[in-house]
């Protein structure tokens, strides 16, 4: 397995909260994050992963959003968005999760400004579903494999 980054920062959604709320560490299990307001909806979809590379690009077009805007749940410093569905990332020392799906982009992201849908059109992010249950945290490391 080669290491290729970090995670930076967490962060979930939660009923009644219109923000997304940043964690330290969350927990997981095959139904997705356990706190997040979209756990045991759709495997599939269980964690939102975006790179950091994402939010460099819209500031790149003189657009200014805030860490957690684009509805990731685990923001990284490593690019995943060219990883195939299958490919497992091993996250600290217990989760596995596998890249299950491309994010499509969301019209609402229009509301932070009409330019992001076209812009982050491939940049968004990867859904991932959990294989192997567990604790991310912060600063945890993160290993590529493809089996």
């Amino acid at each position: 397995m080669k290491n290729v980054g970090k995670v930076i920062h967490l962060f979930i959604s939660q009923k009644g909260h219109k923000k997304r709320i940043k964690k330290f560490s969350f927990s997981l299990d095959k139904k997705g994050i356990i706190e997040d307001k979209f756990y045991d909806k759709d495997i599939q979809r269980s964690v939102l992963i975006t790179s950091i590379d994402s939010y460099i690009l819209t500031q790149k077009h003189n657009i200014s959003i805030p860490q957690g805007a684009l509805g990731e749940n685990l923001l990284i410093n490593y690019n995943p968005y060219q990883l195939s569905p299958g490919v497992k990332l091993h996250i600290g020392e217990d989760v596995i999760l596998e890249i299950s799906q491309y994010c499509t982009i969301c019209d609402h992201l229009s509301i932070i400004d009409k330019k992001v849908p076209t812009l982050l059109k491939n940049d968004r992010g990867i859904f991932a579903k959990v294989l192997k249950e567990g604790v991310i945290a912060e600063g945890d490391n993160i290993y590529v494999s493809k089996n």
